[in-house]
């Protein structure tokens, strides 16, 4: 993902949030577009890349291993390499990751309740 200088205004003020906000704080490791898409397709069960890339329509395979990267930086996921011929890796969620499940849901259940409400006002 782009990086930005750690004395740059706005990584400053990042980091101030994050410090002072868990919100600010979650939503800085979890918050980018595929990430949720990723964590929604892990979050029943552990699959290869090629799973992954081809569960998650649009993303290139460049920007798939950067947020997979990310996330087991992060320790939301891990990845499984097997010692086989070729060899097998496998992304699964770690316990942490896993505690985000109920977050999921109820963010999930709050997005299609807004959705919902701005379709039906779009409607009149």
């Amino acid at each position: 993902m782009k990086k930005t200088k750690v004395s740059s205004t706005n990584q400053v003020n990042k980091n101030y949030l994050e410090d002072i906000c868990m919100g600010a704080y979650a939503l800085g490791i979890i918050g980018s577009r595929w990430k949720l898409s990723i964590f929604f397709n892990l979050k029943d069960r552990p699959m290869r890349f090629s799973e992954l890339k081809y569960s998650l329509n649009g993303i290139t395979e460049r920007m798939l291993a950067l947020n997979l990267a990310e996330m087991e930086k992060d320790k939301i996921l891990t990845r499984i390499v097997f010692a086989e011929v070729p060899a097998r890796v496998v992304y699964e969620l770690t316990p942490i990751g896993k505690a985000l499940t109920a977050v999921w849901d109820q963010l999930d259940n709050w997005g299609r309740q807004h959705k919902d409400l701005i379709s039906a006002d779009a409607l009149l």
